[in-house]
């Protein structure tokens, strides 16, 4: 549970003491955020620049301008990460867009491939019953010619006769 010390208690101090006592917190500051000094880049160290006070404007607080600087630099950073954030989705719709044109060319290719691959199985398959068709002719017109070797008489050329040969002279 938080718990708020009263202002008058001396462990509190007061952030302000350094400035003159006739400053005060509540003065209208507006016309100087309204009109920021450019943001530089420092080193790092959180040394403030030194003002040039000019006589018609009050002297803006060291961590007003701090808070200022710092909510400048947020803005910028903030839309510079938009930008990149944009670039970035703009890259991967591009992405996306090569990606879908690459896809319908394999889809077209993958479509080229499996028609030519049926017509080739088809083609195949045409082949093999052209193949066991001649093969069954083949074995048909062998038994033909075997069957009418059989049916034919035997010729005197062919015959051998060894009758006029004498018995002695056979080996």
């Amino acid at each position: 549970m938080l718990t708020t010390l009263p202002p008058s208690d001396p462990l509190v101090g007061n952030p302000f003491s350094a400035f003159s006592v006739d400053f005060t917190a509540w003065e209208d500051d507006s016309h100087h955020l309204l009109s920021p000094k450019p943001v530089t880049s420092s080193s790092g160290s959180d040394k403030p620049e030194p003002e040039t006070a000019e006589p018609d404007q009050p002297v803006v607080s060291v961590v007003d301008e701090r808070k200022l600087r710092r909510m400048i630099s947020n803005r910028e950073s903030a839309r510079r990460s938009r930008m990149r954030k944009q670039r970035h989705l703009e890259n991967l719709r591009n992405q996306l867009n090569k990606c879908r044109v690459e896809n319908r060319e394999l889809n077209n290719r993958l479509q080229f491939v499996l028609h030519h691959c049926n017509r080739l199985r088809n083609e195949n398959e045409w082949l093999r019953s052209q193949r066991t068709l001649l093969l069954q002719k083949v074995a048909n017109l062998t038994q033909i010619l075997i069957f009418q070797q059989f049916q034919q008489p035997i010729s005197p050329a062919w015959t051998c006769n060894t009758s006029l040969i004498p018995i002695n002279q056979v080996n």
